[in-house]
């Protein structure tokens, strides 16, 4: 009990600085907690939007599930019935094995088709019918089926079936409802059927899985009692012929951890019915996209904890900082504990029992604050960007307190490392130490700082020479596993080269005042000294802003870096904001008589024969409402092009015909992609309708130069000359980079042409072109579709830059990294300030005696004042500014790394780091009211600053 009140008396005697301590722990535990939570929480949303995707495109619910399989035993013997009644029971089990409630059910069973008629039919009626009908039934048919007319069947024995049928089938047995029907079987065994309803479907009966009655509208629909009677239990003359079961699950009960068991059901489904009554069809439309996020949450984990790996690089440092502040006051009293008997362990086990007490304080609050940063992360759309959608469903899991207790517990470690190391000092050391504040530092005693950058630019190194080999072979970057390791880099990079500047930099403060010693104020100089003697003193709140402001800046190029060549991407491949092709007429033969029938009926030239097409009018698409500019973009894949020396080059290129006035108006292009901007490419072009633009790769393959000819052509088609006019690297849609082509390991440089539609439609051939457009500000693209049907325009393919770019925003990664980027920034400047503050206040109040003894002599206030302010100038400000550079360094060195994260065969335009003014005035803004905050505060304390209570101080 002594114990305790001993622990407890000292932390409420240091309250302030345990405060900063439970602060720096609560957010530690907040950040390891949303890990799992925001990984967790994104994924089942965005798998949330996915399945009701499958709904809008497949108009099928995103729960459905049907298994449908032939029964291929030609009677109905026991063992047959035996293994259906099996296959009942098996998928009565199937919601309960994909985690889902079910919502809907129904099951059919039919039998074979056989001969219907009459009962009254004639011979020759009997020879001349072809309707064939087979038993079916529905489970819970009346509550399912609509019935038009008549009444519901009843169960039977008398050797009489009732059924209710479709009107299609009534017709074409030309009977009308209670008039008696035969079915027929290959053996001339006869069934009497009475239609005595007619049915259609209902979709009100049930909103999940309706029945639709045309999909098998052909047969007589008896009770299902009756049928299993009649053809299951016992062999009915007919053989069962198929069987199906169809299932609405609530899809909306789909969890991350849900799906595992739901594609082990998909699997042991199939499985279980492959040819076990006879030839199966399993139709789940959700398995797929559900099964794509099957080990998605450890990617997404692995990834959130790479990105957060510098901000709890910083936070650590943080801990450890405030822990060895309030174990430097206490030295003195572990020495005097130490020298009067106290063991280490007596000692380390108090701190650890007051360790204990905040680190239980943090994990009670830290998870709920952690629901916090997941739902800030959750509305992040861009770098410091938020937007109003719905927010995340974030609820707290044994998982999330397991990672958070484990934070905590490697927390306390890392803050108990200061007290370890002040119990192994007496009093007299402690009092030799306290005189040696010069004394080289333990991270550049050991050389820490040379091994950090050392290990950070080799590790760089070795990624630069990976990604060449993905640029050079043209290899996807998911052929080449990415390591965690890179995001850790940069906060590597940042410490060690912080810590290496900081080696030089008191050599530099000797030197300012080794040049100007002869001119220094009184109060400079006297900052000077300080400095230059206390060196140790400051290295520890110099690395934390080092740290801070280097990966705060790398978080923001870093985001900005990643959004941009995302969206670029999306644009430049479009090539506008939105790009169509429509059906367009032509004389081409209907598809049944294309391939060997077609070669028959035209003989061997049946090749040289041309489809001719019909241009249709482009007027409506230039009519559309909202639409800033629409242009015509011819593009032949495999046009062959005739030129260089003697024309002895030959090849196949891309050809783009354009309309150069209105491709201008309405392409997208990246700046600093082309020598000159594409407008001047097209106002070149516009002056010779022969001219053309070449890409770079023809030029050098064929070595053409602006000036000379090069003929264009395709198959059936005679050569047309045209005039080079420029050569280009670039163009809207066109992807320069090589790839390999099929069968062939070297990859191939592509080769592009652009010429004037016009020309290549008089002197080549008139075919299909899209349509590209550029919407005004402000316009949806729903309103140009519903303009589109409305103009009933056949659409038969369409690109949406904006939807595109909508989706991309929604990728749980890309908001994953911008929801962490943004957290890891504001976190980074929130630690700064208490770190900050924290530093400085202990280190005034440590100093109060001096202080008191410079008033004491004569110097006036703002002198103090002065002094206090140049030596935050010549410490934490020098600290910012070597942050930025370190930052900026940081940065041109490592956001490459996140180019692994694009398919580097597809990264066009190329990828470039992108830096924004705003981040750096957030930065500085940020920085600048801290430093002018805790100077204000600390001049504030120095002013309630009694003389004689100082130097009362320093004599006791």
């Amino acid at each position: 009990m002594a114990l305790w009140t001993m622990i407890l008396r000292k932390m409420a005697n240091n309250k302030w600085l345990q405060l900063n301590l439970w602060f720096g722990l609560t957010v530690c535990v907040a950040l390891f907690s949303s890990m799992p939570l925001y990984s967790n929480a994104i994924l089942e949303r965005t798998l949330q939007k996915e399945l009701q995707l499958v709904q809008s495109k497949n108009s099928v619910y995103p729960g459905y599930v049907r298994v449908s399989t032939s029964v291929s035993s030609t009677k109905m013997d026991q063992k047959t019935s035996q293994a259906i009644g099996r296959a009942d029971r098996y998928i009565q089990s199937i919601p309960e094995r994909m985690g889902l409630e079910a919502l809907s059910f129904y099951q059919q069973r039919f039998t074979q088709k056989m001969k219907v008629y009459g009962a009254d039919a004639s011979e020759q009626e009997k020879k001349t019918q072809k309707t064939t009908g087979g038993f079916k039934s529905l489970s819970d048919m009346e509550k399912r089926v609509r019935l038009i007319d008549g009444r519901m069947p009843v169960d039977r024995t008398d050797g009489l079936f009732e059924a209710v049928v479709t009107q299609k089938f009534l017709n074409s047995v030309k009977r009308d409802l209670g008039e008696e029907l035969l079915a027929e079987t290959a053996d001339k065994h006869l069934f009497r059927v009475i239609p005595v309803g007619i049915i259609d479907t209902d979709p009100a009966a049930d909103p999940f899985l309706p029945f639709l009655a045309t999909d098998e509208p052909d047969g007589f629909i008896i009770p299902f009692q009756q049928f299993e009677r009649e053809f299951i239990a016992k062999d009915g003359k007919v053989r069962v012929s198929d069987l199906e079961w169809r299932y609405a699950l609530d899809y909306k009960q789909m969890s991350i951890d849900k799906i595992e068991a739901f594609t082990e059901a998909n699997r042991a489904i199939r499985s279980y019915f492959r040819g076990r009554l006879g030839s199966a069809e399993i139709n789940i439309p959700a398995n797929e996209t559900i099964a794509s996020y099957q080990g998605k949450q450890d990617k997404l984990d692995v990834m959130m904890l790479s990105l957060y790996s510098p901000v709890m690089l910083m936070l650590g440092f943080y801990l450890y900082m405030a822990a060895n502040l309030v174990i430097e006051r206490q030295k003195t009293e572990i020495s005097v504990l130490r020298s009067r008997g106290a063991s280490r362990l007596q000692i380390m086990t108090a701190y650890t029992l007051e360790s204990l007490v905040l680190g239980i304080s943090a994990l009670a609050v830290g998870p709920f604050l952690g629901v916090t940063f997941t739902k800030v992360l959750g509305a992040a759309s861009g770098f410091l960007e938020f937007v109003q959608r719905s927010a995340l469903e974030v609820s707290l899991t044994s998982n999330a307190y397991k990672i958070a207790a484990a934070a905590v517990g490697g927390a306390i470690v890392l803050i108990l490392i200061p007290a370890f190391l002040a119990t192994r000092v007496s009093i007299v050391s402690h009092k030799q130490q306290a005189a040696r504040l010069t004394r080289i530092s333990f991270w550049h005693k050991t050389g820490i700082d040379i091994l950090l950058a050392g290990l950070a630019l080799y590790l760089l190194y070795n990624f630069n020479n990976r990604q060449e080999d993905l640029k050079r072979l043209a290899l996807n970057s998911d052929d080449l596993q990415v390591d965690p390791l890179l995001f850790l880099m940069p906060a590597l990079f940042a410490l060690g080269a912080g810590l290496l500047v900081l080696r030089i930099y008191p050599w530099f403060i000797r030197l300012v005042y080794w040049v100007g010693r002869k001119w220094w104020p009184p109060a400079l100089y006297n900052t000077l000294i300080q400095i230059s003697r206390s060196s140790g003193q400051y290295l520890t709140i110099k690395v934390f802003l080092i740290l801070t402001v280097s990966t705060g800046l790398f978080s923001a190029n870093a985001a900005r870096t990643i959004n941009d060549n995302m969206e670029s991407k999306i644009q430049y491949n479009i090539g506008a904001d939105m790009t169509l092709t429509t059906r367009w007429e032509s004389d081409a033969p209907p598809p049944s008589l294309q391939g060997a029938e077609l070669q028959n009926q035209m003989g061997d030239n049946s090749g040289e024969k041309r489809v001719q097409y019909t241009e249709p009018p482009f007027q409506p698409f230039q009519e559309l409402s909202g639409v800033e500019a629409s242009a015509k973009v011819f593009r032949k894949e495999g046009a062959r092009f005739s030129a260089g020396s003697a024309k002895k080059t030959n090849g196949a290129a891309t050809l783009v015909g354009i309309d150069t006035k209105d491709f201008g108006q309405t392409a997208w292009m990246k700046d600093g992609l082309l020598d000159y901007p594409i407008n001047s490419y097209l106002n070149l072009m516009a002056t010779n309708p022969k001219a053309v633009l070449i890409s770079r790769s023809l030029a050098d393959a064929a070595k053409v130069k602006p000036g000379d000819p090069i003929t264009i052509y395709w198959d059936g088609l005679d050569e047309a000359l045209f005039t080079v006019y420029g050569i280009i690297d670039y163009w809207p849609g066109w992807n320069p980079l090589p790839a390999a082509a099929d069968g062939e390991d070297k990859p191939t440089n592509p080769n592009l042409i652009v010429g004037h539609l016009s020309t290549i439609q008089n002197r080549l051939a008139v075919e299909p072109y899209e349509v590209w457009l550029k919407l005004k500000d402000g316009v949806s693209s729903q309103s140009v579709y519903d303009q589109l049907t409305a103009a009933k325009i056949n659409v038969t393919g369409l690109h949406d830059a904006k939807q595109e770019l909508i989706t991309s925003k929604n990728d749980p990664f890309r908001l994953a990294i911008n929801g962490v980027m943004t957290l890891g920034f504001v976190i980074s400047m929130l630690i700064s300030f208490f770190g900050f503050l924290l530093f400085w206040v202990l280190a005034l109040s440590g100093r109060t005696l001096q202080y008191g003894v410079l008033r004491a002599m004569g110097i006036p206030f703002p002198q103090i004042i002065g002094m206090l302010l140049s030596e935050q100038l010549l410490t934490s400000g020098a600290a910012v500014i070597i942050g930025v550079l370190i930052g900026n360094m940081t940065s041109e060195l490592f956001v490459p790394l996140f180019e692994m994260s694009f398919a580097t065969a597809e990264q066009v335009p190329p990828f470039e780091i992108v830096y924004k003014l705003s981040d750096y005035l957030q930065l500085y803004s940020i920085v600048g009211l801290t430093l002018t905050i805790g100077l204000l505060i600390l001049g504030y304390r120095l002013s309630r600053t009694r003389i004689a209570q100082a130097l009362k101080l320093g004599e006791e």
